[in-house]
C-alpha cells in the first residue's frame, strides 16, 4: 500500500501544523498545533478532525510552540490514547506551555462571561488546564540522533533545528520512503540557539516557509533594540513588549542584559517579565545546555535581567508604578494573556511604546498594531493607540528565505518532491518558486485538507 500525507494544518497558513501520515492501516500525526490569527482559522480549532483521534496510532512533535503542540489536549480528550514522541526539551516545554494555554483560555472565557462581550453564552475554553495536564503523561522523550519506532516498522529520527529549546527536524522512514519534516528552522547566527543540523537525505521534504519571502536585516537585535529603549528611558515612558514565552522572551532578556552590561541603555532601567510561563522557560536553559549557545554565566545574566512576575496580584501592581520601565508579557502576537491588560492601560499615551519583537501573523492584534491601526479592540473595548509602535526586524528565531534554501542545498541528493508548508500564501509561494528555479527541484504549496502520495 502507498504512503500518503494529509495536510490537516500548516498548509495555506503559518499556523496549526498537523500532518497526517498514513500507510497500511496505520496513522501518525506529525505536530498537533493550534490555529491562530484570523477568526476563520481559529474556528478550525473547534471543528473535529477528519480522522477519529482514537484511530491515530502515534504523534510526533517537532517542537513545543502552540502552533505545533497546542491541540494535543483536545486530541487526548477526544480519544487519542497512543504515545507522543518529542525531544526532552520539547517535553519539558510542553509541561509549561500546555497547562498555561489551558489556564489562559479558561481566564479569557471567564473574563468574557463577566463582562458580557462574547457572542457565545457562556463563552467556553477550547480546553482547560486539567485537559492539558491529562495529556502530558503521553509525551515520551527521544534523544537527538537516536532512531525510534513510533509504529512497528516505522523509523523516526530527530536532528537539531535550532529555533527554540528542543526544536527538531524529523526524518520519518515508512515502507522504504524517507520523509523529512523540517519543523521550524532556526537561524545559523541566532543569539541564543545553536544552528540547525544539516538535513539528511530524503525522498520527500516538508519545508517551513514562515520567512519564505523575506531576508533578515543586517542589523542585529542589539543595534535595533538599544536605541528604542534609549528613547523610552529618556522620555520616562512605559514599553509594553509582547513576547512569545518560549524563545523570544529569553532572546529579549539576553539582549537587555548585554545592552546594560555595555552601558548602551541605563543600567537602572526597570524590566519586568510578566509571564509565569516565560519565567519557568528561562529557568529551563540551565537544564538543557546542549540545546543553546549560552555559557552558564550568560544564562545566569539572562535570568537576572528582569524582575520575574508570576502572580496576578504582582501583575496588577505594575499599574501603580511610573515609568520609565519595560514590561515583557505574553502573548507574542498580542492575541491573549496578560499583555492585553498592559496594552489597554498604556497604548493610549504617546510617551509610551509598544515593541513588537518579530513576525506577526495576519489577523492577529499584533499585526494590526504593526500596520498602525487605531483603535484596536481589547477585551471588547476600542483602545486608541497613541504610543510609538516599534517592530523589531532582527529578533526572529526563524531562518529567512536564503537560510532556508541554504539548508536545503546541504541535502545529499535532490528529493523527489518538496512540499512548502507553514507559511502565509505569499511567503510559501515565493519559496516554492525559488526552490524550483534555483535548485531545480519539484515543489508545490499544498492546500489545506489535501492528501498527496509520497
Amino acid at each position: 500500500m502507498s504512503v500518503n500525507i494529509t495536510f490537516l494544518g500548516g498548509a495555506d497558513t503559518v499556523t496549526g501544523s498537523r500532518f497526517l501520515v498514513r500507510h497500511d492501516g496505520h496513522s501518525l500525526l506529525v505536530d498537533c498545533g493550534l490555529f491562530q490569527g484570523y477568526k476563520q482559522l481559529r474556528l478550525r480549532n473547534w471543528r473535529p478532525l477528519p480522522v477519529v483521534p482514537g484511530q491515530i496510532h502515534a504523534v510526533i512533535l517537532t517542537h513545543a510552540h502552540l502552533d505545533h503542540s497546542g491541540y494535543l489536549p483536545v486530541l487526548v480528550r477526544e480519544g487519542f490514547h497512543g504515545r507522543v514522541h518529542a525531544t526532552a526539551g520539547t517535553r519539558d516545554l510542553c509541561g509549561i506551555l500546555l497547562p498555561d494555554s489551558g489556564h489562559i483560555q479558561e481566564e479569557d472565557a471567564a473574563f468574557a462571561n463577566r463582562h458580557g462581550f462574547s457572542k457565545h453564552t457562556p463563552a467556553l475554553p477550547l480546553y482547560t488546564r486539567r485537559d492539558a495536564l491529562d495529556c502530558l503523561g503521553r509525551i515520551h522523550a527521544e534523544p537527538f540522533g537516536q532512531t525510534f519506532q513510533p509504529i512497528r516498522g516505522w523509523r523516526a529520527t530527530f536532528t537539531p533545528a535550532g529555533h527554540i529549546l528542543g526544536a527538531a527536524s524529523l526524518l520519518l522512514e515508512v515502507a522504504g520512503h524517507r520523509i523529512l519534516f523540517s519543523g521550524d528552522l532556526g537561524r545559523p547566527d541566532d543569539l541564543l540557539m545553536n544552528p540547525p543540523a544539516d538535513p539528511p537525505a530524503a525522498d520527500t521534504v516538508l519545508i517551513e516557509s514562515t520567512y519564505g519571502d523575506r531576508l533578515h536585516p543586517q542589523e542585529d537585535l542589539l543595534a535595533e533594540f538599544g536605541p528604542a529603549l534609549q528613547r523610552l528611558a529618556a522620555r520616562g515612558g512605559v514599553a509594553v513588549v509582547p513576547v512569545f514565552a518560549v524563545g523570544r522572551a529569553q532572546a529579549v532578556l539576553h539582549a537587555i542584559a548585554q545592552l546594560k552590561a555595555k552601558g548602551a541603555i541605563p543600567r537602572g532601567l526597570p524590566v519586568f517579565l510578566d509571564s509565569p510561563m516565560a519565567v519557568h522557560t528561562t529557568n529551563l536553559f540551565n537544564q538543557h545546555p546542549d540545546d543553546h549557545r549560552l555559557s552558564a554565566r550568560a544564562a545566569q545574566a539572562m535570568a537576572h535581567a528582569a524582575t520575574m512576575i508570576e502572580t496576578p496580584e504582582q501583575s496588577k501592581a505594575l499599574a501603580n508604578r511610573h515609568g520609565p520601565m519595560v514590561i515583557l508579557a505574553a502573548s507574542g502576537m498580542a492575541t491573549g494573556g496578560r499583555v492585553l491588560h498592559h496594552l489597554a492601560l498604556y497604548a493610549g499615551n504617546r510617551r509610551n511604546m509598544v515593541i513588537l519583537t518579530g513576525y506577526q501573523s495576519p489577523g492577529t492584534r499584533g499585526a494590526r498594531l504593526a500596520a498602525g491601526e487605531s483603535p484596536v479592540r481589547i477585551h471588547g473595548k476600542e483602545v486608541e493607540v497613541a504610543a510609538e509602535v516599534v517592530q523589531l526586524q532582527s529578533a526572529s528565531a526563524h531562518a529567512d528565505a536564503n537560510q532556508l534554501l541554504d539548508w536545503l542545498r546541504k541535502m545529499r541528493g535532490a528529493p523527489d518532491q518538496v512540499y512548502v508548508v507553514h507559511g502565509d500564501m505569499a511567503a510559501s509561494d515565493a519559496l516554492r518558486q525559488r526552490i524550483e528555479h534555483e535548485l531545480k527541484w519539484r515543489a508545490i504549496v499544498p492546500e489545506h485538507g489535501a492528501t498527496w502520495p509520497v
